[in-house]
């Protein structure tokens, strides 16, 4: 089969399933997962599907935003190195604001009982976890909570992030890239956003590799304002080099 076949096979299985996953076009096809994740990248490129972790789904589902929940439940192993590997980028002692999303969440469950920091939050599902925290000083952001994020979101939320100064940043982002910039689907999250990378003086980046290059409605900034990228390794070399040529450092976990 060659591969223009195999593509259109592809998208048709997409399209009726909602979703393709590798292992299992792999062993359809009778070809390597690196065959798939090829193919896969030619057809984002031609913007006929979205790439998503270990697989893909239509271009038509690009700005459906899943449930926290079931973000929670994916890529778990991805975004627990992201975590510890956010951890060691915060300061001993000074302050970090960490935004809504299920990686971000999952540096709160991994901070350190020891670390005397204070931390900005208007994600609820990060001050849950830090409510009890021994060491750390919690302030909780208000706004109106959008149920799908469980984040504080509007009027509140932008004048709170306007009036402090944080030492870092941790930003979550549904899409990245050098030309795509940094988007989200709600332009309500994307305000928040952009007002947390104004408020701190050093701005990381949490996203697994399967946001690389999708772009949503809501853009909040470009790739250039952020100074440190934390992904996986699936991050390709290329992708890296061109993020780095951009002035943004990259770390693969």
């Amino acid at each position: 089969m060659y591969a223009a076949e195999r593509q259109q096979q592809i998208l048709r299985l997409a399209t009726e399933q909602g979703r393709v996953e590798v292992p299992a076009l792999a062993a359809d096809f009778g070809v390597t997962p690196e065959t798939v994740r090829r193919d896969l990248k030619a057809l984002a490129r031609s913007g006929l599907l979205r790439r998503v972790h270990g697989g893909a789904i239509p271009a038509g589902a690009l700005d459906f935003e899943p449930d926290l929940s079931e973000r929670e439940a994916t890529a778990v192993g991805q975004k627990e190195r992201i975590a510890r590997a956010a951890v060691e980028e915060l300061p001993d002692h000074g302050s970090v604001i960490i935004d809504a999303g299920s990686t971000t969440a999952a540096v709160a469950a991994v901070l350190p009982l020891e670390a005397r920091l204070t931390v900005l939050t208007h994600a609820l599902p990060v001050a849950a976890r830090l409510a009890d925290h021994p060491s750390a000083e919690l302030h909780l952001v208000g706004g109106r909570v959008r149920t799908r994020t469980r984040a504080a979101v509007d009027d509140w939320a932008l004048r709170t992030y306007r009036e402090v100064t944080a030492d870092v940043v941790l930003v979550a982002a549904n899409g990245f890239g050098v030309e795509a910039g940094l988007t989200t689907p709600d332009l309500a999250e994307a305000a928040v956003k952009r007002a947390m990378i104004a408020a701190a003086r050093r701005v990381v980046l949490l996203a697994d590799s399967s946001k690389v290059g999708q772009r949503h409605f809501a853009r909040f900034g470009d790739l250039s304002q952020v100074d440190l990228l934390i992904t996986d390794d699936e991050l390709g070399d290329e992708q890296a080099a061109a993020i780095e040529a951009a002035g943004t450092e990259v770390r693969r976990t």
